[in-house]
């Protein structure tokens, strides 16, 4: 005859099993999470740098270009001159600050950790 009691430790071994694989699977995404954010702080570091080096490099060329361009027109139309450079710098400005928008817009942070969550949730309630 078959017995139809359950083993040693039965529901409790059945419930332990669970949680721990449960607690695994937090575990690892915990870690991934962890791996991402610190790519995420080496990526931003690198473009603070290389932005920083790009604003003082431009500005001192602005600020040399138009001296530049002022000193060779100062007898005829330095005022004219400077408006002009002014509406460009204006323009350039305009521009650089949309495309900062849309690249920060693109932001694929995490994106990792968010895919593996998605499929975790996909699986439990196909799985139901």
């Amino acid at each position: 005859m078959s017995d139809s009691r359950p083993g040693p430790g039965g529901i409790f071994t059945s419930l332990r099993r669970l949680l721990d694989n449960g607690l695994a699977l937090a575990q690892a995404r915990v870690e991934l999470f962890a791996v991402e954010l610190r790519e995420e702080k080496c990526h931003l570091v690198d473009a603070l740098i290389w932005a920083a080096a790009v604003v003082a490099l431009a500005i001192m060329t602005l600020s040399l270009s138009t001296f530049v361009v002022v000193i060779l027109f100062w007898d005829s139309a330095r005022i004219g001159v400077l408006l002009a450079l002014s509406l460009a710098y204006l323009l350039g400005t305009l521009l650089a600050w949309r495309g900062l928008r849309t690249r920060l817009s693109r932001s694929s942070a995490f994106s990792g950790t968010l895919g593996e969550i998605k499929k975790d949730r996909a699986c439990l309630t196909n799985g139901s």
